[in-house]
């Protein structure tokens, strides 16, 4: 046994000693090495060894049958996806190289022909995520214009129909694919779009009203071979009262095919929707917001609480103050949009309108005007506020507050699109609204609140007076737009915030240029909910001028069917001789 662990220790022993003289003779050679070239030092040999050990790491990590194949599931860049030569031409033509979260998660399953429903919010890429996997199914049957109509996208709005119709001409003419594409909407010609259609779409973008008249009505349109249906913002097209034309949509369509629902939110609604234009198990998508904010990180938020006769004064300083920017200016009516523009332009401050009066034509032109314009001020109502990218937008001015957080929201996203996009936002409210950034902060929504020296605001009330009283065209504006701002407010879905009983509607009034405030007559409905008479109003509108006004009893201005303007008080100088 002695023997035994004497051997033991002389093997040891032994060891040691050859260990030593290794090492030894390896410190002779790293000496060697050093004289010889004086170049060479401790960080280089440190960075070698770290890159091969990389390399090792990287080869004994992962097999090498999974390597031979592009794993385009983990991969970020386009390059990477199994796109035809046309695709990838246009993509790296138009500068598109790395894929938003949504296009990562979307295009790999659409590729192979899934069904899909997917959340993400505004500005977060949604367009290409349909567009990409639409062309590359139809350029792989070799789709033509004798198959019919092979893709269908539709959209809320006239103007994100317009901005999808787009990108996708860029991408058929950058990449040279052989595709038709065409569009359908509400106030363009009708004729001319049959005749188009007679001839072969193959991928159509439309709105839900004037696709479904096209479906019923139009005898050369050829769908029965389609192959892929695109829902884009489908809880807008809910919200705006397209529900039962969607339905009836969805019924006349095939229903052996590729169905790809887009949604900001995720609601009852849309699930509803989802089970009905989905027959196959779906694959469900939603981007996280690494932020946990409703809105984009490059966006800089604020308010300012202002009184009603000073808003239009500080909107004006504002305005003059930013000529050299490109700025959205929010309102909640068609009238108030086309007061204020009107109005503007009079006192040589310029500015563009979209609201949901103008015929069709002319809020392409100015969109497309828009889009191009480095600076400039656009006025709108939330026609504009919904999935449109706009290039470049440095302010959105809400002077009208929204009807709820998430109108807000939608406001604010025309601006800081995309990972790096920058921009800024000013809400305008009265004192009395300041209620309303608590639902804000509720909505995961945070505001600073922004002051403007009194001294700074210029103080042109007598001018605009003056400008009122004189200019019959412009008096009929103002009275217009007075007369929608309170039904608007009237409205309002949050009455414990925008009560209209607490205006003072002499302050209201004086901010669009009156010194004492018109008579309006509000129509009325005896029904306490938001039913039928909102639909419609939403529906083509793309302002608050139809909303149904109803206000209850109680204080206030006491706001009544027989008395709509309110009580007349001892001294009070409210003109109601008009």
């Amino acid at each position: 046994m002695a023997k035994k662990n004497k051997k033991t220790e002389q093997k040891k022993a032994e060891e040691e000693r050859k260990a030593a003289e290794a090492a030894a003779k390896l410190q002779e050679q790293e000496a060697e090495s050093d004289e010889s070239d004086g170049s060479d030092d401790d960080e280089d040999a440190s960075e070698q060894q770290q890159e091969i050990e990389e390399v090792e790491s990287e080869v004994t990590s992962e097999p090498a049958s999974k390597k031979q194949k592009p794993n385009f599931y983990g991969s970020s860049e386009f390059s990477s996806l199994p796109l035809s030569p046309q695709t990838s031409l246009a993509l790296t033509t138009l500068g598109f190289t790395t894929m938003t979260q949504i296009q990562q998660k979307s295009i790999p399953p659409l590729l192979t022909g899934k069904d899909l429903v997917g959340a993400a919010k505004t500005g977060s890429g949604k367009t290409l995520a349909f567009l990409i996997p639409t062309l590359e199914l139809l350029n792989k049957v070799k789709w033509t214009n004798r198959n019919g109509t092979g893709a269908i996208i539709i959209s809320p709005t006239r103007e994100l129909s317009l901005q999808i119709y787009g990108v996708l001409r860029d991408i058929v003419e950058a990449g040279k694919h052989t595709q038709t594409h065409g569009l359908v909407i509400g106030g363009a010609n009708r004729r001319t779009e049959a005749e188009r259609l007679g001839k072969g779409v193959n991928i159509l973008v439309a709105t839900p009203g004037r696709l479904l008249d096209h479906l019923q009505n139009t005898k050369g349109f050829k769908y029965s071979n389609l192959q892929i249906f695109v829902i884009d913002e489908a809880d807008r097209i809910l919200e705006i009262g397209f529900e039962e034309d969607l339905h009836s949509i969805i019924k006349l369509l095939p229903k052996e095919r590729q169905t790809m629902l887009f949604s900001a939110t995720q609601t009852k609604q849309v699930e509803d929707l989802a089970r009905l234009s989905i027959q196959n198990t779906a694959v469900y998508v939603e981007v996280e917001n690494e932020t946990k904010l409703a809105t984009a990180s490059g966006l800089e938020q604020g308010y300012v609480s202002c009184p009603s006769d000073k808003r239009f004064l500080l909107l004006y300083t504002f305005l003059r103050k930013n000529k050299n920017k490109k700025i959205m200016v929010f309102f909640s009516s068609c009238n108030s949009v086309k007061f204020h523009s009107d109005l503007l332009c009079y006192i040589d401050l310029p500015v563009l309108e979209i609201h949901g009066k103008l015929k069709q034509q002319k809020r392409t032109t100015t969109f497309f005007q828009f889009c191009k314009q480095e600076k400039g001020v656009l006025c709108c109502t939330d026609v504009a506020a919904r999935g449109l990218d706009i290039p470049s937008v440095d302010w959105i001015i809400q002077f009208d507050p929204p009807d709820d957080p998430r109108e807000y929201i939608h406001r604010v996203g025309r601006t800081a699109r995309g990972a790096t996009g920058k921009g800024r936002a000013l809400l305008f409210l009265t004192p009395e609204e300041a209620g309303f950034l608590r639902y804000l902060r509720a909505a995961k929504v945070s505001l600073n609140e922004y002051e403007f020296p009194a001294k700074k605001v210029a103080n042109v009330s007598s001018q605009l007076e003056r400008l009122i009283e004189k200019n019959y065209y412009l008096n009929k504006g103002a009275r217009d737009a007075y007369r929608s701002y309170l039904m608007a407010y009237a409205s309002h879905s949050m009455r414990d915030v925008f009560n209209v009983h607490a205006l003072d509607l002499v302050a209201v009034a004086k901010a669009f240029g009156f010194t004492t405030p018109p008579r309006v007559d509000l129509a009325f409905s005896a029904r306490g909910d938001k039913g039928k008479n909102e639909a419609g109003r939403k529906k083509g509108k793309g302002g608050k001028d139809g909303r149904d006004a109803r206000m209850g009893g109680g204080g206030g201005h006491e706001f009544s069917a027989s008395n709509p303007y309110g009580s007349k008080k001892a001294g009070d100088k409210r003109q109601f001789q008009h």
